[in-house]
């Protein structure tokens, strides 16, 4: 996920709109409750609408061991609705759901009995279970929660679970503003945990369409296994399937204590707002929110690489080679180069990559370079990927990519390049900041991830400041073989057909 740089670059289209910096600063308004939540509150009062971006401070990386996937399940449970909303009799409903845990619980205690358990008692202990969850589902009202909100001319609905946060988002017409509230809040501080068996499956499935039946997500799923060997990154967000398959309704609940905490909870409200409207509404509906104290955030340190790994998955689709190089979390000083390297590599017709291996050599047929991947908080990776085209292979493209690389190790990049790579990250910005949900999505990311949401206005002097000689640098010190990962995708070997 590429995360927010350089966001000056948002002073073009606010000139565009005859503003300056010190106006559009003026705009935004923090404030943080007694309970801890942080609101960031833009006023963008173009049309009577207002986009919401709310952002928990935890994602598949924050996952407990045994339990992959689980921030990812979270995530899916806070749209099933409730104490208020999405129940068709409540407290039938709520003695319904406890009779599936003891069902559970029971048959999980007639399995543990390995070589002494009965057959017969599980399959029967297996479908009063099924029973239970079917009486329990009986009573839910499906969907209301988001029906509710869809009635009220909610667009942009919807949720990601990342490594490093899990984010829920929405627009709203600006007449809706107290909806969004009691609603949001209602779902932070009054979850119902309902169809939790149906929806681990739909995660499940969700495995099985992005990992098992998607070659690059199945490169890329082992590609992490093999990079990181200590940092939680190393576990794709999608999680593992005998995890997902086994974690229960209490372990969604224990999740929720750590992290669903109002001290690791940041929301951004861009929009036709007023921030004093906003404020007294955050008062009203969330600051009544408790929980423990904020997730101490304690963090795996990578192991040191010791020499470039290497991995083949095979495959029968479109051969494809990602080369991943370690580098440090997005809060180094040398987070702004990698913008600028892959920027350089892969953005546009005229980047390194893309007209010399796809234009003029066709040696493949795309190329992508990702600054930061899969997350940012941790170290990560600078990630490239190869498509070869007809009559080329992984091979090749690896060694014409390590050309280029080679070659920025020893040459300078023409004042012409770089000022070219400046621009398009200046326009990258500019186009994830004119819209209410990018600036409510930019605030707070910027917000959570430097403490400072200011540095939305200020990392563009970083990039002002970067030298064809820093690039250099940096390519000398990160692009070597000893920090590199080569993931490629290859036909299955005759031998495994037999």
């Amino acid at each position: 996920m590429k995360r927010i740089i350089f966001a000056l670059a948002a002073l073009i289209p606010a000139a565009m709109l005859g503003q300056n910096l010190a106006d559009i600063e003026k705009r935004v308004t923090e404030f943080k409750l007694a309970n801890g939540i942080t609101f960031l509150v833009y006023e963008r009062h173009q049309a009577p609408v207002v986009s919401f971006f709310s952002r928990i401070n935890a994602g598949s990386a924050d996952d407990p061991k045994g339990q992959s996937g689980l921030a990812h399940m979270f995530e899916h449970m806070a749209f099933k609705g409730t104490t208020t909303v999405g129940s068709l009799n409540l407290p039938e409903e709520l003695k319904a759901m406890a009779a599936v845990e003891a069902a559970y619980d029971a048959l999980t205690a007639e399995r543990n009995l390995a070589s002494e358990s009965n057959p017969e008692k599980i399959k029967k202990l297996e479908e009063g279970l099924k029973k239970a969850i079917e009486k329990a589902n009986g009573f839910v009202d499906k969907e209301r929660f988001t029906k509710v909100l869809e009635e009220n001319g909610a667009v942009g609905l919807n949720a990601f679970t990342s490594l490093d946060e899990t984010a829920y988002i929405m627009s709203l017409p600006a007449n809706k503003l107290e909806l969004w509230f009691a609603m949001e809040s209602d779902r932070f501080i009054n979850p119902v945990y309902r169809e939790f068996y149906n929806e681990r499956g739909v995660i499940r499935e969700e495995y099985r369409q992005r990992v098992e039946s998607d070659p690059t997500g199945r490169l890329v799923y082992e590609m992490l296994t093999v990079a990181f060997s200590t940092n939680p990154y190393r576990t794709h967000p999608a999680g593992v399937p005998s995890d997902i398959e086994s974690y229960r309704f209490a372990d969604a609940q224990a999740f929720r204590k750590i992290y669903y905490v109002p001290s690791n909870i940041v929301i951004g409200v861009s929009g036709d707002v007023d921030p004093v409207e906003v404020k007294k509404l955050a008062e009203k509906y969330f600051a009544k929110m408790t929980g423990g104290p904020k997730p101490t955030g304690i963090m795996t340190k990578e192991n040191e690489q010791q020499g470039e790994k290497r991995l083949i998955v095979e495959s029968p689709s479109q051969p494809v080679v990602a080369i991943g190089y370690k580098r440090p979390n997005v809060l180094d000083k040398a987070d702004t180069l990698f913008d600028v390297l892959t920027t350089l590599l892969s953005s546009g017709r005229t980047s390194l990559l893309n007209k010399e291996l796809v234009q003029d050599k066709k040696i493949a047929l795309a190329a992508q370079a990702i600054a930061s991947f899969p997350g940012g908080r941790r170290e990560n990776l600078m990630l490239v990927f190869l498509v070869p085209n007809a009559g080329k292979t992984t091979e090749d493209c690896e060694k014409a990519a390590y050309e280029i690389f080679e070659r920025l190790k020893k040459e300078k990049i023409s004042d012409e390049q770089l000022k070219r790579v400046k621009t398009q990250l200046r326009a990258q910005l500019i186009r994830s900041l004119d819209s209410n949900s990018g600036m409510a999505q930019n605030l707070v990311t910027t917000k959570a991830m430097f403490g400072n949401w200011r540095m939305i206005f200020t990392q563009l002097d970083d990039l002002d400041k970067v030298s064809a000689d820093d690039v250099m640098q940096a390519a000398n010190k990160y692009l070597i073989a000893k920090n590199r990962t080569v993931a490629m995708t290859a036909q299955p070997s005759q031998s495994a057909k037999q």
